[in-house]
């Protein structure tokens, strides 16, 4: 194994060039489920091709750097669901933001997010968006249940305790992915992976590989609602305000100005997204 050692902005980060040593066990399960996911992968590529191609110009995969087991660096694959050259400054202050404040870890994306393709929140709500990580698993940079890779920076802001979730080599889906996920802090997060990184066994992989499809359907849900309920809040806001409107008494009979006031309203609701409003519907 050949380590290398960097020196950034006083901080010593560790390259580790050789790939994990993966149970036979393990590995079987990965290859097994691989094969059996791979006619999936090859649809959802064939249908994306066609629907970027129609609304989002550009590639279809996404790749990123990732740090993973013992903190080595690998490049990990998605499916493309934001548009080209999207800013990412943005997500680097929310993660900060969910660290410092131990709040539940929801996405981003959630209540909606403009760098998103068309249809791009469904692939990521269903996890769909994360099966070009096949070739990663292929590729012995990744496994099917461990923890999930983090980028760079996120590593660069872990504490010693929390760099023990790279004790095992991350995952397509994992204990925390089964146990709260978005309803979980960050500090959780960490200590349920390391608790898999310390009990890994055959019977604990199978049991979340079956508690994955439930998860994600309740992943799903929440992101459905969380997308909703801004929309309900703007349509209740937009309401009030217009009766308010039509209660109001212009002396001099300005009726270009209340005009001009309900169009606006109007607007609101139709920029929030909200059906009936604005010629949406």
């Amino acid at each position: 194994m050949s380590l290398r050692a960097n020196q950034t902005l006083n901080k010593t980060v560790i390259s580790v060039n050789a790939r994990p040593r993966i149970p036979a066990w393990k590995r079987a399960i990965d290859l097994a489920c691989c094969l059996v996911a791979l006619p999936i992968l090859c649809l959802i590529a064939l249908l994306m091709a066609i629907a970027l191609r129609l609304t989002s110009p550009g590639p279809i995969l996404f790749k990123q750097e990732r740090v993973g087991y013992k903190g080595s660096r690998f490049m990990c694959y998605k499916f493309r669901t934001m548009v080209v050259g999207a800013d990412t400054r943005g997500h680097q202050a929310y993660y900060d933001l969910l660290v410092g404040s131990k709040a539940p870890m929801v996405k981003m994306d959630s209540q909606g997010d403009s760098r998103l393709i068309p249809g791009g929140w469904i692939l990521r709500a269903t996890g769909l968006d994360e099966l070009p990580q096949i070739i990663n698993i292929f590729q012995r940079e990744m496994t099917l249940v461990g923890p999930r890779p983090c980028l760079q920076y996120e590593y660069d802001s872990y504490e010693l305790w929390h760099r023990e979730r790279f004790n095992a080599v991350p995952g397509l889906t994992g204990l925390w992915q089964v146990s709260g996920k978005n309803r979980t802090t960050f500090d959780e997060m960490v200590r349920l992976d390391i608790r898999y990184s310390e009990t890994s066994s055959f019977w604990l992989d199978a049991k979340i590989i079956l508690l994955t499809i439930p998860a994600l359907a309740v992943q799903v849900s929440d992101t459905r609602k969380a997308r909703v309920a801004p929309a309900n809040k703007a349509a209740a806001k937009t309401h009030v305000d217009l009766k308010d409107l039509k209660s109001n008494k212009d002396p001099k009979g300005g009726r270009g100005a209340l005009f001009l006031d309900a169009m606006v309203l109007i607007k609101r609701g139709a920029d929030a997204g909200v059906p009936g409003q604005g010629g949406q519907g």
